[in-house]
């Protein structure tokens, strides 16, 4: 789908009737909004504009600021033909084709860009489609993007093209595209600030959703059979509430649940409940979000307050009970409570530490005293022999007693902090190590 950017109206040559993107189309790179750290005196595709020297490249960025716009202005700069294929209707087929397009326009003596929107969509085979061809010079590659695509695109394609990051639009660009576009879709009708604003909200950075959005609400104003001043609560109601810019598996929703995460880790309750309110407010589901919070009770809290684990699993179960948005408020209290609470990484860093250490080493015996011995012949051979019942003991503990395996010295994997009630934890092990060393000691004399 195309990215929308303006041009002055006075420069529009489309139809009155077209959608008012089209009619809002630049035609010049100096026209485009935003993305000045790319196209502004002096950067690099500014340079790369001036000299008419093309080169492959992959735009990175989300929705709606200027990736198809760029590269349909590129191929206007560099006298070449414009083939755009999208990786969510296309195949190895049409891939076949944009060649052969782009060979017949070699033989006229015209260079070829050959855009692929969603170019993540691709899968390895059919990145690697394009290897001989962009390696060749045939055409131009630009692929978008909104996914990262270190992760996403195959690494010889990206070693053969240059990344550019393109950034949501700011609240003045936005402004500066909203005038533009009311100036055709509304003309002499100023909307209130407010309303301007309420739009630029909604849109959250994108160009295409603002423009979108404008050529809705101005419909629905010349709709009116009074024709009388639009206010916030008619904007609302004729405008759909549109979904933030993430969507499951994006970029946006990852970058997002991590900064909750490290919100709460951070024990900041103000940030944690604003990302989880961000998510919220973008479709996140819910459920996934008690999944996470569960997980972060367990990997950050941990032992200094096991109550935490109690409390978000309560949490998740109200909000199976009451769906939104009641249940909401059990998980918005439950990331309150983890972020303050003391933390404590400790089971973590211990568990990934024993599971670490038993894909590296050997596979070790049971040592004979701690195995079963459910039989007369087991018992014979010496299974159990000289094990101590811990609750026969002093205090129930075995002071000086072994359990792992022959050559494993204590790895002192679980370390608690002094937080919470691992604070208590750690002068009970205390406790315990100093009679292990006394009972050993006892032992030698």
């Amino acid at each position: 789908m195309d990215d929308l950017f303006p041009v002055s109206p006075i420069h529009s040559s489309e139809p009155v009737n077209a959608p008012l993107a089209e009619r809002l189309r630049p035609k010049t790179l100096a026209e485009v909004i935003g993305q000045r750290h790319l196209i502004g005196e002096g950067k690099p595709l500014s340079i790369s504009f001036k000299l008419g020297k093309p080169h492959s490249m992959i735009l990175w960025g989300p929705p709606g600021v200027g990736k198809t716009t760029l590269a349909r202005l590129m191929a206007d700069a560099f006298h070449s033909e414009f083939i755009a294929i999208s990786a969510v209707l296309s195949g190895i087929k049409e891939i076949r084709d944009a060649v052969i397009l782009a060979q017949n326009a070699q033989k006229i003596g015209r260079g070829t860009v050959l855009f692929v929107d969603e170019v993540h969509r691709f899968n390895k085979a059919q990145q690697d489609a394009f290897l001989p061809h962009v390696e060749s010079g045939l055409f131009t590659f630009v692929g978008a993007t909104t996914e990262n695509p270190s992760f996403e695109v195959v690494g010889a394609l990206l070693s053969r093209s240059t990344v550019y990051v393109l950034h949501p639009l700011s609240d003045e660009e936005q402004n500066q595209l909203l005038t533009r576009a009311l100036a055709i879709a509304l003309p002499d009708r100023p909307l209130p600030d407010a309303i301007r604003q309420l739009l630029i909200g909604y849109a959250d950075g994108d160009g295409r959703r603002l423009v979108t959005l404008t050529e809705h609400l101005a419909e629905a104003i010349m709709a009116q059979p009074d024709q009388s001043e639009p206010d916030l609560a008619f904007v609302e109601s004729a405008l759909a509430r549109s979904l933030r810019r993430f969507d499951k598996g994006g970029e946006a929703f990852y970058d997002q649940i991590s900064a909750l995460h490290k919100s709460v880790r951070g024990s900041n309750p103000d940030a944690a409940l604003y990302w989880f309110c961000r998510m919220l407010d973008g479709g996140a589901d819910p459920l996934y979000l008690a999944r996470r919070i569960v997980r972060m009770a367990w990997e950050d809290i941990g032992l200094a307050d096991p109550r935490a684990a109690t409390l978000v699993n309560e949490a998740a179960q109200t909000y199976e009970r009451l769906g939104s948005p009641e249940g909401e408020l059990a998980l918005a209290t439950a990331v309150i409570y983890l972020a303050v609470a003391p933390k404590s990484n400790a089971c973590y860093t211990a568990f990934s530490a024993a599971r670490k250490f038993i894909r590296e080493d050997k596979s070790r015996e049971v040592p004979m005293h701690l195995r079963n011995a459910p039989t007369k012949l087991m018992k014979s051979l010496g299974y159990s022999d000289g094990y101590r019942y811990a609750h026969d003991e002093p205090d129930a503990y075995a002071a000086g007693e072994t359990y792992l395996p022959e050559g494993i010295k204590n790895p002192a994997w679980y370390r608690p902090t002094p937080r919470g009630l691992e604070a208590k934890i750690a002068e009970k092990m205390a406790d315990l190590k100093r009679r292990d060393r006394d009972a050993l000691a006892a032992q030698k004399k």
